[in-house]
């Protein structure tokens, strides 16, 4: 199977630039191509770097925000306002800044399925009605983003998909999840199928740090067993990784040197 491109970087300031140009490039293109871009974001902190640049000159001026849709990956199943919620941190540091039009902003809905009593597939479902309403491009029975930016977790997750999960056999484009036991925050979520990446036209993976050295180790070792280690999923030809020095450091010989 082929491979995807490694890009081993001194720092996470190094990476947060390269991720953020690459992500300028791909967004632009894409309105430039079609007239709109489609993004899906990542959450936890790992993003806010890159959305600082983001929204900062010069790549502030080269994206033409007012025809980007930002999606996310993934969300824990709480209200929006919780420090939970990865939501909160891009209106902070990239809707707001940019100047977003709120129509193309699309969070998980939590607020709406957690005031009306709804499970985390329901509201799994009103985000994918979502996404089907929206004009997004489908491609292989999927939802084709032109972006989608994920980082990987330290048990090798990727979105809301650990390992042993049933999202792999699931057809729905976006899936409840039950609150995972060994990794935290112990919350339910709502994630976009582990399949959708397939069909993601820019597929960038950001990790940087010790602490993912051995699961990066883990995850590009000669078995490929995406059920075991979900983030294999993203390893795939056409797909970046963008890594530091200390994430890439055990990296099997040939990978991203």
């Amino acid at each position: 199977m082929s491979e995807p491109t490694v890009v081993v970087l001194p720092d996470p300031a190094a990476v947060a630039s390269e991720a953020a140009e690459r992500i300028a490039d791909a967004l632009a293109g894409a309105v430039a191509e079609r007239g709109r871009a489609d993004w899906a974001t990542t959450g936890g902190s790992t993003p806010v770097p890159i959305y600082r640049l983001l929204a900062t000159s010069p790549l502030r001026e080269r994206v033409p925000w007012q025809q980007v849709h930002l999606w996310w990956g993934d969300d824990r199943f709480v209200p929006s306002s919780d420090v939970l919620s990865n939501a909160a941190l891009a209106r902070e540091h990239l809707i707001g800044p940019t100047r977003m039009p709120a129509s193309n902003v699309h969070p998980v809905p939590t607020d709406a399925s957690i005031g009306a009593g709804e499970t985390p597939d329901a509201c799994a479902g009103r985000y994918e009605e979502a996404l089907r309403s929206s004009g997004i491009g489908v491609a292989g029975g999927w939802p084709a983003f032109d972006l989608a930016v994920v980082g990987i977790g330290p048990d090798g997750h990727l979105l809301s998909v650990f390992p042993g999960s049933s999202a792999f056999d699931r057809p729905e484009w976006v899936i409840g999840i039950p609150a995972p036991t060994h990794v935290q925050p112990h919350v339910a979520r709502v994630t976009l199928n582990p399949r959708i990446l397939d069909a993601a036209r820019t597929l960038l993976v950001v990790v940087h740090g010790a602490s993912k050295a051995a699961v990066l180790a883990e995850i590009f070792v000669e078995d490929r067993d995406e059920r075991r280690r979900p983030a294999q999923v993203a390893r795939r030809a056409g797909a970046t990784w963008i890594l530091d020095a200390a994430a890439a450091d055990r990296l099997p010989a040939g990978v991203g040197r």
